[in-house]
Formats: structure tokens, C-alpha cells, sequence
């Protein structure tokens, strides 16, 4: 074996499941089409969810001072993310360039082996192994591994060479978007409707204006190269009747409202994650946040079948749980773009959302839709609000000491928070020390919002979701150990 697992593509995804593996101790080589990072940005910024995911991890330090705010829309109708009680707030203007430099970074000083002008041109899954062919400097040759990986992007090569079936719809619009210097335009943070279409604009660092513009009626274009900045400026000028021509594009491409979903996350020893997997409008910047949650989820549960120690079905697991959250993914964009994009016939059905908005009960629901906050796995049944979703940030004191739930997972192994000082709860955990932490810690302080009141102990998984908790899970903790680390050493 070359490595333990291969990875195609080094964008957000793929670097994110990289340092998850590296963090586990597992060997993982990444391929990269690219000599070196386009420096383009089609994401921007962060949901709450993954703020929360880079804390976790002790990532979030090296963006410096983040700007976050907690204005947001949905389908282009403002909703107020504070309503979100406990949350991060969502970072704003982070180019996508800066998050996957970031990532590299990170993945880097933890070992991955990241090769860059390395073309994936072909897989064979031969049961015990992946066998991959490349084109590097130095021509073809072959690598092999125990797992292969596909975060090369929505025209993903590994999910064509694997024979993934793609189910969705094409797309029915195209829309332009530039990075420009030296042009002055109102902005329109979330959007404008105008009688031909759509436009959006906002500042970023650097003296850089963002544009989007959709005009209704242009059927979408499979391009090879990307648009001329005079497309994109004459389209701007139909729209808006400004002219934007004497501004100098950064960069410009295109996109569509594609809606497609994988039927299965895995094939064997091939899995997809990110965009790999799902393609949508990209509404709200969902895309790159739900790729790098996808990553998180699959990065522990594959280091534990590649140590040896996974329980049966934990791989399948990744499939379960991250194909529903990418299925409501592409209903949410797809409910987003008929708001945002339609004509004049869809205003009664944005009246009528802006009055639902209103009400905090629906504003939280879209807002915890949108930011990733909502996400429910099935662990298992019981009455604590908690199971299956993720763990607030709680500050702990223990052992002398000051830490919190957040710092505990930037190992990214298993924490059993035992908040009662029980000498049986610990015993009963002591066989999954090596995959589990079990820390003793007082709260410091519980608010009613987190869910945690009157909580005596709770598991929490690799990816920051409570598996366990007590009291009110009807699973006993050595059960739920069992279902999510696999069977105990001898103490």
C-alpha cells in the first residue's frame, strides 16, 4: 500500500478529510490536478455549524479576527440568525482561496502527503484495495491504497470512473459571477429582484466588489473556458442600467442551478464527499460548509475501520446520515432559487414567507436549515433533547483546570463528558480508552438554551454529535460505546 487512503481533490473537502485522517494517525496521500491553488473564490465565509466544526478542531485561530454577522435571507428574504440562541455567529467575506489555504496548512503540519499536478485518470477496486492510475511530472504510474476518496468536485472523475449513478435535474439558467477592481455599486448583500432578473453585490477586502447577476430567459451554456467579463457587464447593464464595462475583472465565471444527488455515498472501497456527491445552486453558500461536514463525518469513521477497531456498519453510517442532510441540501437551494430567481408570478409566495419569517419558531427553522445547525442523527431513542445532535460549547473545570467541551475534540477521538464525578460511569468506559476520553468536569455554567440542564453525562462523537447521554437515553453507555467504538479492550 502507498497510503491507507487516497484523496482526489484538494479543496475544502479533501483538505478537511485529510488532516480528520492524519488525526487519527492514518497514512493519506492527496491528488491534485492543479500545480498550485487557483487563488478563485466562489465561497465565501463560514455557516455557524462550521465555525463550530473549526473550533472543535482548533482551526479557527488561523483566520485571525473573523468578521461575523448574524444577517442572513432565505431565498433572498432577511432572516435575523441571532434567533439561533447559543450559536456561533456565521462568518462573513472569507474567501473560499483563504479557507482552502487554511485547510492545507493545517492538513500539512499533521503529515498529509499533498501532491499537486497529479491527474487521477482511472480506479480498480479489486475488494482488498484500490488501485489508482496518475498522471504526475513524471508520467503515468499507479497507487494504491485501502480506500479511495472522491472530493474532485461536481464533474468528479472518481464518481464517473466508479459508475455512481447521478440522479437530478439539469440546468435551466445560468448566472455570471465577478470579483471586480475600480467600479463603485450599491449594494445588495442579499440580492435584488429585478423585473429581468437578479442581481447581488458586496464589498470584500481589498478594494474587491462581488457580482452576481441571473438574467431570466438565458438558457445555460456547457462552457469549456469562462464567460468574458463583456457578457457579464452587458447582462449587469440589461439588468440594472448601470454600466460596470471600466471596471477591471479579478476573475469571472459562471454556474447553473443543477440538482443532483449521488444514490450512494459508498461503492465498496470508493466513497464521494462534497460536492462530489451533491450539486445545487449554490443559495446561501451551503455548498463548501455542507463538503466539509461531509468530510467530518466520514474522516473518524474510515480511521476506524483503517485501525481496526469499527464497529460493524460505522462506514455505512457516513452514507445514512450525510445522504439525507445532502437530500434536504438540494430541496432547500431548489426552494431558494424558485424565490430568488422567479418572475413577478412567485411575489404572493415571497409576501407570504416574509410574513412567516415574522414569526421566531419559522425564522429559527430556516435558520438552523440553512446554517447546519438542525442536523439529527439516529443514535438511538430516549427523552434528552440532545441525542443525536450536536454538542453545545460548554465551559468545564475539572482537574484543576479550565477547559470546555470545544477544546476536548481537537484530537477528534471520542469524549465521554462524565459532569457528576461518577467512579461507575468511568469503570464502565475504562475498555474504549483508546478511542474514548473520559473527563471528569464540573460546568461552569449551563444555560437553559443548550439543552444540558440536569445532565450527568453525555457521549460525544468525533464530529461533535452526542451519541449518548444521561439521563435519557435508553441505551445503556456501554451499548452506545459499542455502536459507535466498537468492542472494548481488556481492562
Amino acid at each position: 500500500m502507498d497510503a491507507a487512503v487516497i484523496v482526489v481533490g484538494a479543496g475544502p473537502a479533501g483538505m478537511m478529510l485529510a488532516g480528520e485522517l492524519r488525526l487519527a494517525g492514518v497514512d493519506v496521500i492527496v491528488l491534485e490536478r492543479l500545480a498550485e491553488r487557483t487563488g478563485e473564490s466562489r465561497g465565501l465565509g463560514f455557516t455557524a455549524r462550521t465555525m463550530e466544526v473549526f473550533d472543535q478542531r482548533g482551526i479557527l485561530p488561523r483566520f485571525g479576527e473573523v468578521e461575523t454577522s448574524n444577517q442572513g435571507h432565505f431565498g433572498g428574504l432577511p432572516i435575523d440568525f441571532g434567533v439561533l440562541e447559543g450559536a456561533w455567529q456565521a462568518a462573513k467575506t472569507i474567501p473560499q482561496s483563504v479557507t482552502e489555504q487554511h485547510l492545507e496548512e493545517w492538513a500539512t503540519s499533521l503529515g498529509a502527503d499533498i501532491r499537486r499536478n497529479h491527474e487521477f485518470l482511472s480506479l480498480t477496486d479489486d475488494g482488498d484495495g484500490v488501485e489508482v492510475e496518475v498522471r504526475g511530472p513524471a508520467g503515468v504510474h499507479t497507487l494504491r491504497a485501502a480506500y479511495l476518496v472522491g472530493c474532485d468536485g461536481g464533474r468528479s472523475s472518481v464518481r464517473k470512473a466508479a459508475g455512481f449513478d447521478f440522479p437530478g435535474t439539469a440546468a435551466t439558467l445560468e448566472m455570471f459571477l465577478a470579483d471586480l477592481k475600480g467600479v463603485d455599486i450599491k449594494p445588495r448583500m442579499i440580492g435584488e429582484t429585478l423585473p429581468g432578473g437578479m442581481v447581488m453585490a458586496g464589498p470584500l477586502p481589498g478594494g474587491i466588489t462581488r457580482i452576481i447577476v441571473c438574467e431570466r430567459g438565458t438558457p445555460p451554456q456547457r462552457r469549456e473556458v469562462p464567460p468574458s467579463f463583456d457578457e457579464v457587464a452587458d447582462a449587469w447593464k440589461r439588468l440594472t442600467g448601470d454600466d460596470i464595462s471600466h471596471a477591471e475583472p479579478v476573475w469571472v465565471s459562471s454556474f447553473g442551478d443543477a440538482t443532483r444527488q449521488v444514490t450512494e455515498y459508498r461503492r465498496g472501497r470508493v466513497l464521494l464527499a462534497g460536492d462530489s456527491a451533491h450539486i445545487h445552486l449554490p443559495a446561501g453558500g451551503q455548498g463548501m460548509n455542507t463538503s466539509i461536514q461531509d468530510s467530518v463525518n466520514l474522516g473518524w469513521k474510515l480511521a476506524a475501520v483503517v485501525r481496526g477497531w469499527a464497529p460493524q456498519g460505522l462506514l455505512d453510517s457516513y452514507h445514512s446520515e450525510r445522504h439525507a442532510v445532502g437530500k434536504r441540501l438540494l430541496m432547500n437551494t431548489q426552494a431558494q432559487g424558485l424565490l430568488f430567481l422567479s418572475g413577478a408570478e412567485v411575489q404572493p409566495l415571497r409576501d407570504v414567507l416574509t410574513e412567516l419569517i415574522g414569526y421566531k419558531d419559522v425564522s429559527q427553522h430556516l435558520a438552523a436549515m440553512v446554517s447546519g445547525l438542525e442536523i439529527t442523527y439516529d443514535v438511538g431513542t430516549g427523552t434528552h433533547p440532545l441525542l443525536g445532535k450536536r454538542m453545545p460549547h460548554l465551559e468545564l473545570t475539572g482537574a484543576g483546570r479550565r477547559t470546555s467541551s470545544t477544546e476536548l475534540l481537537h484530537s477528534a477521538r471520542g469524549v465521554l463528558l462524565d459532569l457528576e464525578d461518577n467512579p461507575r460511569l468511568r469503570a464502565r468506559a475504562a475498555g474504549w480508552a483508546d478511542r474514548v476520553d473520559t473527563v471528569t468536569a464540573e460546568p461552569r455554567a449551563v444555560s437553559p438554551a443548550s439543552g444540558l440542564q440536569g445532565t450527568s453525562a453525555v457521549l460525544v462523537r468525533p464530529d461533535g454529535y452526542i451519541a449518548w447521554a444521561a439521563p435519557g437515553s435508553h441505551h445503556d453507555l456501554p451499548m452506545a460505546l459499542e455502536r459507535w467504538f466498537g468492542a472494548p479492550r481488556p481492562v
